[in-house]
């Protein structure tokens, strides 16, 4: 069972996951196609955080950004490599998708990579109804990235 709660950008070991998250994406992506948040990032004030746990081990981070009152973002998904294959990143959604809904959003979406190391990630979202579309909010056209939306 994973515990989600409101993410602590000052704790060290939510730092560390961050860190690895945004290393990895930089290390698959283009840089102009390198869409992850940095900490400055989420600590903006559209920007909600969260962190998942096992007992004391982080497992997890995601976040979600409003792009207008009725539109989602999902953010900085990430799932630590010990914890993958546990339905630890479908908790994780599923907690992010709750939170637009309660929100009042009608429309949440993502933007992930187009490079075979987002591909498990691509099936997670697509399981829970997300379907590809075009690009949204500030993005523009890019064969880097994969863009998915949902209704709520």
């Amino acid at each position: 069972m994973i515990d989600i709660r409101p993410g602590d950008l000052d704790d060290p070991r939510v730092l560390e996951l961050l860190g690895v998250h945004l290393a990895l994406a930089r290390a698959v992506s283009p840089p102009e196609s390198t869409h992850a948040l940095d900490i400055a990032g989420l600590r903006g004030p559209a920007i909600l955080f969260w962190s998942g746990w096992e007992s004391e081990a982080l497992v997890a981070v995601g976040a979600l950004a409003e792009l207008d009152p009725g539109h989602g973002e999902v953010k900085s998904m990430h799932v630590a490599a010990a914890a993958r294959g546990r339905g630890v990143g479908g908790a994780m959604l599923r907690h992010i998708i709750a939170a637009a809904r309660a929100s009042g959003r009608t429309r949440l979406s993502l933007e992930t990579g187009a490079m075979d190391y987002f591909a498990p990630a691509r099936a997670l979202y697509r399981r829970h109804g997300f379907h590809d579309c075009g690009p949204f909010g500030r993005y523009g056209p890019d064969p880097n990235s994969v863009f998915m939306t949902m209704t709520l």
